[in-house]
């Protein structure tokens, strides 16, 4: 499972123009059933994504294909994280 985090970079202010594409791109993740959440980082810091059912390298491609990732809007750092505990609802996460 992984944790990452898309912090906004110097080009921040390009955010707009690439909105569209990274919705897209984040519709594809839970599509393939490899994002489990994703949200803002408060306050205005960027995003971040929960994510499993990938390896590191594939989910490295995948960022690398974030339209926001691609274009220096943020930059993308992958935590890698073994859950040991979980609650209950979130079990499935320890298979």
């Amino acid at each position: 499972m992984f944790v990452v985090l898309l912090k906004f970079s110097d080009n921040k202010d390009k955010a707009g123009q690439f909105t569209q594409g990274h919705n897209e791109w984040l519709r594809r993740g839970f599509d393939d059933g490899v994002f489990l959440l994703a949200g803002s980082l408060q306050p205005r810091l960027g995003g971040g994504l929960l994510a499993h059912n990938a390896s590191r390298s594939e989910l490295q491609s995948r960022m690398d294909t974030d339209p926001f990732v691609a274009e220096g809007v943020v930059t993308a750092e992958i935590l890698e994280l073994s859950p040991s505990r979980t609650d209950a609802r979130l079990d499935f996460l320890l298979a």
